[in-house]
């Protein structure tokens, strides 16, 4: 019964891969360790556990209780907390296999604290040495002399998703325990810094500013025009009547916090400020253009030239257009990157009689819809927006019931 076998094999390996790309959530795996609570709260506050829970490889180097209080009574802010935190998560998998078994016995890794570009230099590495005695000893780039933390155990594994261990003590940096001023997250005053500050006027004069104001506690993304795009669309802007004015300006914001990785591993649609059910769907798609990033509407396509600020809860990013949303601009022609369609052929004049092989109007094949209102991709992809798993699970459903089929004829 080979197939039966392979079949059999290959269901396994498809289930194990159907359970892995829903992610982790490191709270909960830590929840179950008490010895780690401090750290895990710490996680929390710091905004350190969304970060963690949104990448798909990484290594979290917990420490207990005893090794945090001695953190704590350093007196750090939370932003300089959040940077010395940043410093135990690491951008790849080091389950304790892979750790026993270093190359050469040793290496160097980034880490999140590097990822955040508030680390000067290579500061956010850590070398990873394995030592004699089956020890493995972590030390910081920026603090060679720290030779005393070593691995401890392996506390979860699930290859090469996220591997989260402990480590002995606390990776002390001086660079990363520099005192840091905590980010501005005023919206108000980052919305008046260069760039957005024209857009800033639109909000304020319209009253859409205090919707923005309104949902920053709990997460926003604006996607704020330049100026020179806010002159650019000034006429047509000025042919809008209130209503459409306002919701153009909270078309461009998006109600839940994201951050440049989560635009660019999110792909799809996204709902906006302006959204009201199912008949005001006020959405674009967000699409990867190399390294940039995008924002496509049915009229325009707008490109993130620049970030103001990405510190959750708020982002704001500058973008090279004003976006249009279809809702307004229903007769506006989609800008494509593909030359036109060949104009259809003249229809020939109606006759009363025709011969064998002849071709009258009636004839004709009919025109099909106009591609700028089919709007079936833009519905069929809301349910998916914003959840990458469903977009991998499905798949893998079909082909698993595809497997019991074949074992269900064998």
């Amino acid at each position: 019964m080979p197939t039966v076998s392979v079949l059999s094999l290959s269901f396994f390996f498809l289930l194990s891969l159907a359970a892995t790309v829903n992610g982790h959530n490191i709270t909960k795996i830590l929840a179950k360790h008490p010895e780690f609570s401090t750290f895990n709260h710490y996680l929390t506050i710091t905004h350190l556990a969304n970060e963690i829970n949104r990448r798909q490889t990484i290594t979290v180097c917990a420490v207990d209780n005893a090794a945090m209080s001695e953190l704590i009574a350093k007196g750090l802010s939370i932003q300089t907390m959040k940077n010395v935190l940043s410093l135990h998560v690491f951008a790849d998998y080091f389950g304790s296999k892979k750790l026993h078994q270093v190359t050469k016995g040793s290496t160097s890794t980034a880490t999140m604290y590097q990822a955040t570009g508030e680390a000067p230099g290579t500061t956010g590495y850590v070398h990873i040495t394995d030592v004699k005695g089956g020890k493995v000893r972590f030390t910081p780039e920026d603090n060679p002399g720290q030779t005393d933390t070593t691995y401890v155990k392996s506390i979860l594994e699930m290859p090469y998703n996220i591997s989260v261990i402990q480590i002995s003590a606390v990776l002390q940096s001086p660079e990363a325990e520099a005192p840091t001023a905590a980010p501005d997250l005023n919206l108000t005053s980052l919305l008046q810094r260069d760039g957005c500050q024209k857009f800033y006027n639109l909000l304020t004069t319209s009253g859409a500013i205090g919707t923005f104001l309104s949902s920053a506690d709990g997460g926003v993304t604006v996607f704020c025009p330049g100026d020179d795009a806010v002159d650019a669309f000034a006429p047509k802007y000025k042919n809008l009547t209130a209503s459409e004015k306002t919701s153009l300006l909270l078309y461009h914001g998006i109600p839940v916090y994201n951050s440049m990785g989560m635009l660019r591993s999110s792909n799809g649609l996204m709902n906006t400020l302006a959204t009201e059910g199912a008949k005001k769907k006020y959405d674009f798609t967000i699409q990867n253009d190399g390294n940039d990033v995008t924002l496509k509407t049915k009229v325009v396509t707008a490109t993130i030239s620049g970030t103001v600020v990405d510190e959750e809860p708020i982002a704001i990013y500058t973008i090279d257009k004003v976006l249009q949303p279809r809702e307004i601009f229903k007769g506006a022609v989609e800008e494509a990157d593909e030359p036109a369609p060949a104009p259809k052929a003249a229809k020939k004049k109606k006759k009363t009689g025709k011969k064998e092989g002849e071709t009258t109007e009636d004839d004709a094949e009919a025109p099909g819809p106009d591609s700028s209102d089919d709007y079936s991709d833009d519905d069929a992809a809301d349910s998916t927006s914003n959840d990458g798993g469903r977009m991998v699970v499905a798949p893998i459903m079909a082909v698993l019931v595809m497997c019991f089929s074949w074992l269900a004829l064998v």
